[in-house]
């Protein structure tokens, strides 16, 4: 796509930046920014309410105002970026084309946003894999994706950010047709690229900000909230990794959790790498580990109530939608919280790792 040169004038992003609170300097750091397929608006906004809904019913013996969990629009707010984007084509017998996995499992989140759209905004939503995709659709002439007879205006990506979900060409072809297409991608395989641990990594150095943005005031609130982040040519860093290695987190390329290298294993990674040399050292960066404070919760997964010593991490929704030089939604739309046993390295629900939780404001 970059040799095409082709033009994008409708980018759509719905992102989610994830933070953890570091014990150390009590200030929330960035753990990523995630610009595909990001899960949970629709369980979230829903687990929300069920909180909000058990402490009006038990506030009293809870001693909890349900007033001070807040508000979580993200599944509406979601809905209402994606119709924007499907109003810039202003054709009424297109379709939303939700791109998801051969057996996926998280099916029901997505519901929210389909529904949303339908009830809230009249747009009609098809789910289709990779390989359909590819079986079914074409790129007219004039650049018009048409997927089993239907236009598609708007693609949003619940699936294609591992390579996992690319077992054969037929779903790199699938990609390149719609990115080939005239149809917003949410997001576009560029826009995906910005979501990498490596961009992370570049946005920390020294003076790159400032390429973006001007207000010293603003670049100095980012910077406040960047965790230590590290390439690894820079050999001091990891030498200090190698002897410290409970410090850092090796992060390779990757989404959807169970990715990232913690503790002991991270020094034979990087003893391995360094030995392999080349391009095997540029698939990783190092991050500083955060150590968020412990807290005892209880915690219900599969029916069964655990109490346990739990960290949180706190994720802030977000929509970004810009038709050629100007900007139609740039708006945070609600939030994530997830909740882990604070023995485990990984954080994803979906994977098994955390459980889906609130925020609950105190005077503090």
């Amino acid at each position: 796509m970059m040799d095409a040169n082709k033009k994008e004038n409708i980018r759509l992003g719905l992102h989610r930046s994830d933070y953890m609170l570091d014990s150390e300097t009590n200030s929330l750091l960035q753990i990523e920014l995630n610009t595909i397929s990001v899960s949970f608006p629709g369980l979230c906004s829903i687990v929300t309410e069920l909180h909000r809904t058990l402490i009006n019913q038990y506030g009293n013996l809870l001693c909890l105002d349900a007033k001070r969990v807040p508000g979580n629009e993200a599944s509406r707010q979601f809905a209402k970026a994606l119709a924007k984007a499907w109003d810039e084509f202003n054709v009424d017998s297109a379709v939303v084309m939700m791109i998801v996995q051969p057996e996926e499992r998280n099916m029901y989140d997505q519901y929210w946003l389909v529904k949303y759209l339908r009830e809230s905004h009249g747009v009609t939503t098809i789910r289709k894999t990779l390989s359909e995709v590819e079986a079914e659709g074409r790129v007219l002439p004039d650049g018009t994706l048409v997927v089993n007879d239907r236009k598609v205006t708007v693609v949003y990506f619940r699936a294609g950010y591992t390579p996992n979900d690319y077992p054969s060409e037929a779903e790199w072809s699938a990609r390149l047709l719609m990115e080939q297409s005239s149809a917003v991608k949410c997001p576009s395989i560029s826009y995906h690229l910005v979501g990498t641990k490596k961009i992370q990594q570049e946005l920390a150095k020294p003076n790159v900000l400032e390429r973006f943005l001007e207000n010293k005031e603003e670049i100095a609130k980012l910077r406040q909230c960047f965790a230590g982040l590290w390439s690894l040519d820079d050999e001091e860093v990891v030498k200090s990794a190698i002897e410290n290695p409970d410090l850092f987190v090796l992060k390779p390329q990757r989404e959807g959790g169970g990715n990232n290298i913690y503790g002991l294993d991270v020094r034979e990674a990087l003893i391995r790498l360094k030995k392999e040399g080349g391009d095997a050292l540029s698939a990783y960066i190092l991050m500083q580990r955060i150590f968020p404070k412990a807290s005892l919760a209880s915690l219900v997964r599969g029916g069964v109530c655990h109490e346990a010593l739990t960290v949180s991490e706190l994720g802030i929704y977000g929509a970004y939608l810009r038709n050629k030089d100007k900007v139609i939604i740039n708006d945070k739309c609600g939030y994530l919280m997830r909740t882990k046993v604070s023995s485990s390295d990984e954080g994803g629900v979906a994977a098994g790792f955390a459980v889906l939780d609130s925020l609950y404001l105190t005077d503090k």
